[in-house]
């Protein structure tokens, strides 16, 4: 299919555009940001401090790279449950190849790579299995993704052992997380440089469109000719590799392999996508969109810690703006079938 075909498919459908900015929820979440900052700040004068905002943006970081991963398959109906799981797999696997190479005695550049490969090799893995046994064994997303939910996890305790992997490189500590570019922190470097290739991949070219089409109309993408199976495998690998990445950059914060590292990200990248204006049923969503969900999701998990909010509760809370956003969601959906 051509430019000049995917173009006018686009332009028939008004939910395939790269970024929702025009939606009305997209003037709103901006003003909600500011009142939630300041509504913590009357209880905790600390919230605006120049240490804790800075605290937020890297957090925000980590959120938006996850919730871009997130907003990739969410844009062809889909989703990611295993996105956590596989974060705490990517940390371990990453420790592991870093501590044997340099037990080994490779020189520094040796087992950095040795890392890397190892960490964007099992999330590739781990994305190309959902792409093929969602896209090519036709299992449901739900489904397939809680099945590799499970598997992830099961890799990463075996191969930790349940425990931290020690033996990671001051270096990679340094270069991930302790390094800087004019002063901004490189966890807010690597994640902004993310941001924008992807909202140039979705927005100008081929296969970032095919994404929208495919989530507003899976039917006429298939009849239009589009490689509807390849593009879903190519889909969930750029999610993982997205997941990956992010791993990689939260194994160097804590300094080693962490089992557990993923928690509960699977539902707070989606939750982050969701808020953000990521839609449910496909075809919207981008960058844009995650970035703000995730500093939605940052700045009020943050305030909620501040004011020494119960873990249980912010749990509750998360679960519910996840709802919300669904409701607000389908609104939207509502009112422009209308």
């Amino acid at each position: 299919m051509s430019d000049l075909e995917l173009s006018v498919m686009a332009k028939d459908t008004d939910r395939a555009k790269p970024l929702s900015d025009r939606c009305v929820w997209n003037a709103v979440l901006p003003a909600a940001l500011v009142v939630l900052l300041f509504g913590f700040a009357a209880f905790d004068r600390s919230v605006l401090s120049s240490a804790n905002l800075l605290n937020i943006a890297q957090q925000t970081s980590y959120l938006a790279l996850f919730a871009m991963a997130q907003t990739v398959v969410i844009l062809t109906r889909g989703f990611d449950l295993a996105l956590g799981p596989t974060v705490s797999m990517v940390s371990v696997g990453t420790a592991l190849a870093m501590a044997g190479a340099a037990a080994t005695g490779h020189e520094t550049g040796v087992v950095l790579l040795a890392g890397l490969s190892a960490g964007f090799g099992l999330g590739i893995a781990c994305g190309l299995f959902n792409g093929v046994v969602i896209a090519l064994l036709g299992v449901n997303p739900f489904v397939a993704t809680l099945g590799s939910y499970n598997i992830a996890i099961g890799i990463a305790t075996t191969l930790s052992s349940g425990r931290p992997v020690q033996g990671v490189p001051k270096i990679f500590s340094e270069l991930f997380y302790g390094g800087s570019l004019f002063g901004v922190p490189a966890a807010i470097v690597i994640t902004v440089a993310v941001g924008i290739v992807l909202h140039l991949i979705l927005s100008r070219t081929v296969f970032g469109r095919s994404l929208y089409i495919l989530g507003t109309n899976s039917r006429a993408a298939a009849v239009a000719g589009l490689p509807v199976k390849r593009i879903l495998v190519a889909t969930y690998v750029l999610c993982s590799a997205l997941a990956a990445l992010g791993a990689i950059m939260m194994t160097a914060r804590t300094g080693s392999g962490e089992p557990n590292l993923g928690g509960a990200l699977s539902l707070q990248a989606i939750a982050g996508a969701v808020v953000g204006g990521t839609s449910l049923a496909g075809g919207r969503g981008g960058v844009g969109t995650a970035v703000l969900g995730a500093l939605f999701i940052t700045i009020l998990s943050n305030g909620m810690n501040l004011t020494r909010i119960d873990g249980y509760v912010q749990m509750v809370v998360l679960g519910a703006i996840v709802i919300i956003g669904v409701l607000l969601d389908r609104l939207r959906l509502e009112r422009s079938s209308q």
